[in-house]
């Protein structure tokens, strides 16, 4: 089967994990994540008469979920704590400077960042970091990766405005950071 097929029959089979795994990453919840995958493919079932072939189908079905997530979020926020300061995590932030403000450890320099971006070990101690977040917190990081835009996170995710959202995303890539680093790095995985 060729693996940029536009016969609905095949997309199931050729890009079903891919969507799945896509999902999974970004909702922790395995129901959710099928849902999601589901609706992608009904919404590209409907809409294939559109398709430009300017991507590949992988791409179209993929950007097609990204779409389905944005509306999941917005449908399930009001079911998610707002963020509160100790989710923060001040005490975490805080260690980390000195009293002029100037980092104490020194930052990580991935010698070779494609080869931990390949490594199936890395991407589980990633996906058990950021399963330790705050659920509002984690969606917020996976939806900037996504590529929603600061206003669209804003209302999403009922934050008041443009510097509460990215102190929240900077103190959440802190967190995952500091995650990584005890768990990843500071294993001598690097």
């Amino acid at each position: 089967m060729q693996k940029n097929s536009l016969n609905p029959a095949d997309w199931l089979t050729d890009y079903g994990d891919l969507l799945y795994r896509y999902a999974l990453s970004r909702v922790r919840s395995e129901s959710v994540a099928e849902d999601l995958v589901q609706d992608t493919l009904l919404a590209a079932l409907q809409g294939v008469k559109n398709f430009n072939h300017q991507s590949a189908v992988s791409s179209w079905l993929v950007g097609i979920l990204k779409n389905k997530l944005v509306d999941y979020y917005r449908k399930t926020q009001r079911e998610l704590p707002l963020l509160t300061d100790s989710d923060f995590g001040d005490d975490v932030v805080a260690y980390q400077f000195d009293e002029n403000g100037h980092w104490q450890v020194d930052l990580i320099n991935w010698q070779t960042p494609e080869k931990d971006f390949d490594n199936q070990a890395f991407w589980r101690i990633f996906e058990q970091c950021k399963s330790r977040l705050p659920e509002t917190m984690a969606r917020l990081f996976m939806m900037r990766i996504d590529g929603v835009s600061t206003e669209e996170c804003c209302q999403i995710l009922a934050i008041g405005n443009a510097n509460q959202l990215w102190v929240a995303l900077s103190r959440t890539r802190m967190k995952l950071r500091l995650c990584l680093e005890t768990n990843w790095f500071d294993k001598g995985e690097v």
